[in-house]
């Protein structure tokens, strides 16, 4: 049995159908529900068939759009990446927020403390609310941004822009005013190009 039919066979023992198991590209995604998150996640740092003692990364993700599917509901998710030391394995845990216009799910730090600046940025960037995390606020974009720039309606060029009035001496907000411009590049080509040369 290989390592990843052993998490496989681990993973399907300790939760069965509370859980949604997808194999990819030789790694497992582990598709949990908002309600079971918390619980689940207790579950695999501290099952000792599973050990996932490490969270190395958490990120948003925004569906909207997805393979020109129509989504209607569970837009937003929060994917989780976790290592075993002890076990020398890793895993992908998917959940997806319920609500589209108030994306929320529970925050994971009482169990993987780390996961705090990860969530902030989730946060920033697609709007992800982590139900009980002690200091979410913005962390890449600036305090007085409007928006989340990360999800896929949000427009390319922004909002606002902000500059410096020399005659304020403070930096000032105001409606974009870049130009729409036609990004196609024009090759023009001599007769008989490269031809004999």
């Amino acid at each position: 049995m290989t390592r990843l039919e052993t998490l496989k066979t681990a993973l399907e023992q300790a939760f069965g159908e509370r859980v949604s198991l997808a194999e990819a590209f030789g790694e497992i995604t582990l598709v949990v529900s908002a309600a079971d998150y918390l619980e689940v996640c207790k579950r695999l740092r501290d099952e000792p068939a599973l050990r996932f003692d490490t969270l190395i990364d958490l990120c948003g993700l925004d569906y909207f759009g997805w393979r020109d599917e129509p989504r209607e509901s569970q837009r937003f998710a929060a994917v989780s990446h976790l290592l075993s030391v002890e076990k020398n394995w890793r895993l992908r845990v998917r959940v997806f927020c319920p609500d589209d216009d108030f994306p929320l799910v529970p925050s994971l730090i009482e169990i993987w403390p780390a996961v705090g600046w990860f969530e902030r940025e989730a946060f920033d960037l697609y709007g992800i609310v982590f139900e009980g995390h002690p200091d979410l606020r913005r962390i890449l974009t600036d305090y007085g941004f409007v928006g989340h720039p990360f999800r896929k309606d949000f427009p390319i060029s922004g909002h606002v822009e902000m500059r410096y009035d020399p005659e304020q001496s403070r930096v000032v907000y105001q409606p974009v005013s870049i130009e729409p411009r036609e990004n196609v590049p024009r090759v023009i080509r001599e007769e008989g190009y490269g031809i004999g040369r």
